[in-house]
């Protein structure tokens, strides 16, 4: 898609794509502004969106041209959020940038700006791709003077969006067991920040948000997201006078970055996409993006997978695996991972974490026969580990005390008996990649599951670790991947606190929660779903009563919630009845005949509040379509009588249990689900199947 100039207008441009259009130019002065973002507009209508001032008249006390900035600085006439802070040699803070010159490229721009008293070039840069309305765009600073400058802040951009009547915004926030909740309301005059101040992603909010009045299948939608895994800040601010914008970046409040002279920063790329067919319409732009230009392996069906966890916690032995792994073959799983307790020492989560090979007395030849067996099984072997973590009772933290975050002379903070290492380090990272390698190779593994289990403490030295670390493991995993083409990394930070478009484009799979409750798990994925596909979300069915929770749900219940995204087993097999094992085996049966759709077809919310009262998600691939219906409780809460689907071709026939019925039935009347009302029992669900004949 391309960037043009805007036809009798000097310096100013239109980024347009298939459905949008984004209007952004120079100011006299020198500032560079947004004019428009919104529906694709006709060559010749581009300029009609260009006034000499984007917002309203200046006062003594406002200057409306600083929300419309692409990259407000801290500098001037401005007095909302800086999206640049800088402070100089001889403690001047006032950043001053003009307007230098355009830079293209291939479907990008990189508008270059000068602080030139203090010897400052900033880079803003805009990338379209030839087959999404999403916008990437990013900043980077170098400092091209003789003295240091440093950095208090440094986003990736600010997006304005249009004024409307009502100012309405989406987002996913929670906590560890409750992430990617759901929170919708009007926007407040002012300022309303999400963020992490804990060296990831963080359970407390994902770094994205939608505005705009809109429903599932209506309505425009503005999206800005924050590819990156680190601290990040997303604060949109509104104006009493109605004007609107969100500026993302790295980092939190209080950090200073240093930046030498003839070095350079550059920022994580901020995701704009403008929608106009309410947040499903979004979701599926999003899940198509992520699939097109994010993941590293996007059309891949999703093995079934085992995990040993909640069967054995740190009693691993290699017979009390094997064991498993043959109850969970004869199920139809297709991949086992070990997880914790497999290393040297690793007996309870006081010791072992960084002294990464077989514990000699559980496993005195290794790992080699236990995934043997897990191949002759049928399986492919996948392995469970935490490169970022120490325990100071480990022969690696006795050896290398100073590998971890820390400052001298202040104590080193313990949580889950862990400290982090320092990714940062060039020898860390090489002694990380140096015995991931050797496992992949040895054991010939298809499958890691990385986790991260705790956030950043003492985090010194120097404020760039903050960055530098989360660089640090994107570069071991991209190095890890280029060695071993066939291997997939699940990302894991005591559930879902590493989700986003920065570790997924090293990643397969993200392990949305450690609550794997099917009643508390719909919420979590509802919230997931917005920006993220099926396909990465990790599912478990584990048992009953849940380890979090202690409440009991039904098998079918749970595998039915499962089976909306990658779906996998957790549970203690040696425990579930004759019964269980052979619902199971049905089950899994038949997510096999429908998981290319779940995990790569389009997504419908239909209805309801997922967990809270009956709803119901739909999937479309190609001829195929996937109900999956909920409810969990009886029938003193009523569900619709029918589920009226979405996305179908009104005039084809579907068929389904020897029924067949028209697109426009299904979609305005309805898809009955009897067994709903045979009974007032609580957790029932179904899954239907359809194909267009």
């Amino acid at each position: 898609m391309p960037i043009i100039p805007v036809s009798g207008r000097d310096q100013t441009w239109a980024a347009l794509t298939e459905e949008s259009a984004y209007v952004f130019g120079v100011l006299e002065e020198g500032r560079v502004v947004q004019w428009y973002w919104g529906p694709r507009l006709p060559a010749e209508a581009l300029s009609e969106v260009v006034s000499e001032t984007p917002g309203w008249i200046k006062t003594g006390f406002l200057d409306p041209d600083d929300i419309a900035e692409l990259l407000p600085v801290d500098g001037g006439r401005r007095w909302g959020v800086p999206a640049l802070q800088a402070v100089y040699e001889g403690g001047v803070r006032s950043v001053e940038l003009d307007f230098d010159e355009a830079v293209s490229g291939e479907n990008s721009l990189e508008l270059v700006l000068r602080d030139r008293a203090h010897g400052l070039r900033v880079g803003l840069h805009l990338r379209l791709r030839d087959d999404t309305d999403v916008l990437e765009r990013w900043v980077s600073v170098t400092n091209e003077s003789t003295a240091p400058v440093r950095l208090q802040r440094l986003d990736s951009g600010s997006w304005v969006i249009p004024e409307q009547a009502g100012a309405v915004f989406l987002g996913a926030a929670g906590g560890w067991a409750h992430e990617t909740q759901l929170q919708r309301g009007e926007l407040p005059v002012g300022e309303t920040t999400f963020g992490s101040r804990t060296g990831t992603t963080s359970h407390k909010a994902n770094p994205w948000i939608m505005i705009g009045d809109a429903g599932e299948d209506r309505g425009r939608v503005w999206t800005v997201a924050l590819a990156w895994s680190g601290s990040w800040r997303m604060t949109t601010q509104r104006r009493p006078e109605g004007d609107i914008a969100v500026s993302a970046g790295f980092g939190h409040e209080g950090l200073i970055w240093p930046l030498a002279p003839g070095r350079t920063l550059r920022t994580p790329p901020a995701l704009g996409l403008f929608t106009d067919g309410g947040y499903g319409e979004a979701s599926a732009a999003w899940h198509a993006y992520a699939r097109a230009h994010v993941l590293p392996t996007p059309g891949e069906v999703r093995p079934v997978l085992y995990n040993s966890w909640e069967a054995t916690g740190f009693d691993v032995t290699e017979e009390g695996q094997l064991g498993l792994a043959r109850r969970a073959a004869d199920l139809g799983v297709e991949l086992f991972v070990v997880d914790d307790g497999w290393f040297a020492g690793r007996t309870d989560d006081t010791r072992g974490l960084g002294d990464w090979h077989p514990d000699p007395d559980r496993f005195p030849d290794g790992l080699g026969r236990l995934f043997d067996g897990v191949r002759e099984l049928g399986m492919q072997a996948g392995l469970w580990v935490e490169p970022e973590m120490v325990n100071p009772d480990s022969d690696l933290y006795r050896k290398n005390p100073d590998w971890v975050l820390h400052y001298p002379a202040r104590r080193r903070d313990t949580m889950r008996n862990q400290l982090v290492l320092n990714f940062a380090r060039d020898d860390v990272r090489a002694w990380a990649l140096d015995w991931l390698d050797r496992l992949v190779r040895e054991y010939g593994l298809a499958y890691l599951k990385w986790d991260m289990n705790r956030s950043f403490t003492q985090a010194g030295p120097g404020d760039l670790l903050w960055i530098d670390h989360t660089r640090g493991v994107y570069a071991v995993m991209d190095e890890l991947r280029s060695r071993h083409p066939r291997l997939r990394i699940e990302s894991c930070s005591g559930g879902g606190g590493r989700a986003d478009f920065g570790i997924l484009r090293r990643t397969d799979q993200v392990w949305t929660s450690d609550n794997t409750d099917a009643r508390d798990r719909q919420p979590i994925q509802q919230g997931f779903s917005y920006l993220y596909p099926a396909s990465v979300m990790s599912c478990w069915v584990t048992d009953s009563p849940n380890a979090v929770t202690q409440r009991s749900v039904p098998l079918r219940y749970r595998f039915h919630v499962a089976m909306a995204g990658t779906l996998g087993l957790g549970g203690d097999l040696r425990s579930w009845s004759t019964e269980e094992l052979t619902e199971a085996r049905s089950l899994i049966a038949a997510y096999k005949e429908v998981r290319q759709t779940v995990q790569h077809g389009r997504l419908h919310r239909l209805f309801g509040q997922p967990g809270v009262t009956a709803s119901a998600v739909q999937y479309v691939l190609d001829s195929q379509v996937v109900v999956l219906a909920y409810h969990p409780y009886g029938l003193t809460k009523q569900p619709p009588r029918r589920v009226r689907l979405a996305g179908l071709d009104p005039s084809a026939v579907y068929c389904f249990d020897d029924t067949r019925v028209h697109g426009a039935t299904l979609m305005n009347h309805g898809l009955a689900l009897p067994t709903w009302f045979h009974t007032g029992e609580d957790y029932r669900s179904e899954m239907v199947v359809l194909r267009r004949v």
